[in-house]
């Protein structure tokens, strides 16, 4: 099992608190997870590539030197040299005499110079040995899993201790926890005196905690009021300041603490909370009450430049450019402040308050380099601190953020988190400035609701006026429209009861979008932009929803197109998703598409995040493509009894050899794609007689029979041909089959040639006229494009939809030679595909495991069938798609 970065961190100090010059080295490895076995084999020299004593040369890992009486930076620059040359290529380079370490990643190029003694502060320099890179790392701080995992055990415990049934009684825990972290947060980082909280419980409890409840609810109460109005018989409580600000001012009953508890208290209170993250330690501290993901805390939160991708080009990159447009003209810097101290931010989602608190610290640092400039044209900014007074205090306040949150303890977070974000913010201020606005008493922190804000009035929560500069973002829940709750399925009536809109088959995060574009509309300066799942933007989705945003003379303001969300820490569970901001189309503003590392400044993105108009892929019955129809393979409803696995096979036929007649060889979704063997029992009214003296054939039928006597209404309809298929479609030649569903991380659909005798079922789509050149056509990487824009998702998979994806595709008019040309093509990949008879499509089109022979003949496929568009070849996936939005438009004007 691999270490937490705590455990690691716990380990170096124990290396280095039993130190041996010999063993250290391999103690230091250990510290990281390094097996044993591992760890001998290098002591043994088996696997130390370097036969001089004082180095340890471990392939592809580290070449570690003791040297004495050297330069070491002449001995790392050595090393530098020689690894470079090497085959074996270390990872890490290490030179130490135990007074001073040196060391060098050749992965980043990073590298670490420091006293030996302080290796330990260093330690995450090498948590690759760990499997954690660097950006891991600095998404999982170590102080943040400390504190969550020592809250952790104190939430457990103090749930043993106590009953808690109601609705109310978790809320009270809920706020009696966000306290005790306001306390240790605020011990360490100077709102209190340093330790003043945790030695108070040491000093002023029992150690058998049987006052600890009344000492807690004392001073909590103590912390809500002035000192003018304090009571007299508790002095010695008189030492905390008072807080106030909404975070002590009801009163709750205290949860029974028992000596366990208060000891985890104290050992909380130990820790160092100045290193706490904000950013993301609400989320933290919110997997704390939610135990299923305790198991990766830290691992779960969203990550802050994920959220960047949102905040950046909602609002961000805007104000940096005015920033840009103002420098050294006072009278515009401090119109953007003003426009600063203006704009309110909203989060219909906040959860324990991730996307506020990153915009909240960067609007702050922006008005720091407002301020700076502004200190300069003064003539104000000299060497070391500023001290301008209160003229250079932050006019940007808390009570212009706004969010929602259901979770009542992530509610409770989110808004201790901004208090938190806000303290810091502040002494960053000071530090710069040397003056800040006094962090006590507490100001209110926003308006952070609790509640649904599926049922709640959002402009209760955000009042607007019409000249408001509103910004509403967030990460929505994602659930499809078959995934949702009976109280999910009723907010969507609540919210859709009264549009026109088939809310039945709308994703519950559309909820979002559709309030947010009602709370928008008509106001010029307001824009909302929200993490989704690509689902919203194919399929049935796009023409259900988006005529709603073209009719209400809403319209995209920028996209992003699909890409991985999650944060960098190991076995975090990843989501494809997109970014979608709207704005009333009077709202100038460049619309951009972001892709991977590419921006591109458009004049109109369509609801498939595509640089074209607003059109809508819609149904057709028939196709561009073929005058044959796809359709759907056979349905049996049999329960399974009319088909054989290759065991039942072989009991027919040594029960009867003349049965071979009516089998048949059978394909589904599933066993097709990992290439199963399974086979059916096809007769017609007209051999049934014949099949039915066949004991074996007879008693799966009437197992059929029985099936259909107690099934539904189709069922029941088919009593009378208990012998065979709800439908019967045969082919007279081979035949193409493609899965109706089909994982989105495949490049290519992974589509089959079959025998013509052979029967697909239901979960296949068929198109029983060979057409190879079809084939080859299916079989393209532009084909499977236009199938992942325009098809509808199940999970992360891909659900093939023949009026959608076959009929809709467009394809121009082509001849016979390059008809000749596509035939060749697609005889080129089954050939390819011939020469691996031990693996299974699923193998065969794994994106990360393809044959690079089959590769290269579906690239060479690619080619000729992108050549069927245009001569010039395409240059990206996004102007392979903008090229066939516009055909599919042009096609259609054409036949109307």
């Amino acid at each position: 099992m691999a270490l937490s970065i705590a455990e690691i961190e716990s380990n170096i100090q124990e290396a280095f608190s039993n130190f041996n010059q010999e063993s250290f080295i391999y103690d230091f490895l250990l510290s990281y997870g390094t097996p044993k076995a591992t760890i001998a084999s290098l002591k043994a020299g088996r696997t130390n590539l370097s036969k001089v004593d004082g180095e340890i040369l471990w392939k592809k890992k580290m070449f570690f030197k003791i040297e004495q009486k050297v330069d070491l930076h002449g001995t790392i620059s050595e090393m530098k040299e020689t690894s470079g040359r090497s085959k074996d290529s270390p990872r890490f380079l290490i030179v130490t005499d135990f007074k001073h370490w040196l060391s060098v990643d050749t992965l980043t190029g990073d590298t670490l110079d420091c006293d030996f003694e302080d290796l330990k502060k260093h330690f995450d320099f090498y948590l690759p040995f760990a499997g954690i890179e660097k950006a891991q790392y600095l998404a999982e701080n170590p102080a943040d899993v400390k504190a969550a995992e020592k809250m952790a055990k104190l939430y457990d415990q103090i749930n043993t201790d106590n009953e808690f049934e109601t609705e109310e009684d978790i809320h009270q825990l809920n706020v009696f926890l966000s306290r005790l972290l306001f306390c240790f947060f605020a011990e360490d980082t100077g709102i209190f005196d340093d330790k003043i909280f945790t030695n108070s419980i040491i000093s002023n409890t029992k150690t058998d905690a049987s006052d600890v409840e009344e000492f807690v609810r004392d001073l909590f109460q103590i912390l809500n009021l002035p000192d003018e109005v304090r009571p007299t018989d508790r002095v010695y409580l008189h030492k905390f300041p008072y807080v106030n600000g909404g975070l002590f001012r009801e009163q709750f009953i205290i949860p029974q603490l028992s000596v366990k508890s208060r000891n985890l208290i104290i050992e909380c209170g130990n820790l160092d909370w100045s290193e706490i993250n904000p950013d993301i330690f609400g989320s933290m501290i919110q997997a704390v009450v939610t135990t299923d993901k305790r198991g990766g805390l830290g691992m779960h939160y969203t990550s802050v430049p994920n959220i960047m991708k949102v905040i950046n080009p909602l609002f961000l990159d805007d104000l940096h450019e005015e920033l840009k447009n103002a420098t050294g003209n006072e009278k515009q810097l401090r119109q953007l402040l003003d426009r600063l101290s203006k704009i309110k931010i909203f989060d219909p989602a906040c959860g324990s308050g991730n996307f506020l608190i990153i915009a909240y610290k960067e609007l702050r640092l922006l008005e720091n380099e407002i301020l700076n400039q502004i200190a300069v044209l003064k003539g104000s900014k000299g060497s070391g601190t500023l001290d301008l007074g209160s003229e250079f205090s932050s006019i940007i306040s808390l009570n212009q953020f706004f969010g929602i949150e259901i979770d009542d303890f992530a509610h409770e977070i989110a808004r201790l988190s901004l208090w938190l974000a806000e303290h810091q913010m502040n002494q960053l201020f000071h530090k710069e400035f040397g003056y800040t606005k006094p962090a006590l008493p507490l100001q209110d922190s926003g308006s952070i609701v609790g509640g649904n804000a599926c049922r709640l009035d959002w402009e209760q929560v955000c009042p607007k006026s019409p000249n408001d500069e509103i910004y509403i973002f967030g990460n929505p829940p994602f659930l499809g429209a078959r995934k949702q709750s009976e109280e999910q399925k009723q907010d969507m009536e609540y919210v859709f009861r009264n549009s026109e809109l088939n809310f039945n088959s709308l994703d519950y995060i559309l909820i979002w979008f559709y309030k947010a574009s009602i709370y928008i509309k008509g106001m010029n300066n307001s824009v909302y932009s929200f993490v989704s799942t690509n689902s919203i933007c194919q399929g049935e989705q796009v023409g259900l929803f988006w005529p709603f945003i073209f009719k209400n003379r809403l319209e995209i303001n920028f996209a992003y197109s699909a890409f991985p969300w999650g944060n960098n820490a190991k076995k975090n569970a990843v989501v494809a998703v997109i970014i979608v901001s709207i704005k009333n189309v009077l709202l100038e503003t460049k619309k951009k598409i972001f892709s991977k590392n590419n921006i591109k400044i458009v004049n109109n993105i369509g609801p498939y995040l595509t640089e074209n108009s607003n059109l809508i892929i819609e149904k057709r019955s028939k196709p561009f493509l073929i005058d044959d129809r796809l359709v759907y393979g056979n349905q049996a409803i049999d329960n399974g009894f009319l088909e054989l696995d290759v065991e039942g096979k072989r009991q027919l036929l040594l029960e009867c050899p003349n049965a071979i007649k009516f089998i048949r060889r059978l394909y589904g979704g599933n066993d097709y794609i990992n290439k199963i063997e399974r086979y059916c029992l096809w007769i017609d009214e007209e051999n049934s007689e014949e099949a039915l003296k066949i004991p074996f054939i007879y008693d799966r039928v009437q197992k059929v029979l029985e099936f259909r006597k107690n099934g539904g209404q189709v069922a029941k309809s088919l009593i009378n041909i208990p012998f065979r298929f709800r439908y019967v479609h045969e082919s007279t030649t081979d035949f193409i089959i493609l899965p109706k569903v089909t994982s989105v991380n495949r490049k290519y659909l992974p589509i089959s040639i079959v025998e013509k005798d052979s029967i697909a079922l239901q979960t296949l789509q068929v198109i029983y006229n060979l057409n190879e050149s079809l084939y080859s056509i299916l079989s393209s990487c532009i084909h499977m494009l236009w199938v992942k824009a325009v098809a509808g998702g199940m999970k992360t998979d891909i659900v093939y939809s023949n009026q959608l994806c076959f009929n809709s595709y467009p394809f121009p008019k082509i001849t016979k030679a390059k008809e000749q040309e596509l035939e060749d093509c697609a005889y080129q990949i089954l050939e390819v595909r011939e020469r691996y008879p031990e693996k299974t499509l699923a193998q065969l089109y794994d994106p990360e495991k393809m044959p690079e022979d089959l590769k290269e003949a579906h690239r060479k496929n690619d080619l000729v069938v992108e050549s069927c568009y245009r001569e010039k070849p395409f240059t990206s996936d996004e102007e392979r798609l903008e090229y066939l939005f516009k055909l599919y438009e042009k096609m259609t004007k054409t036949e109307k």
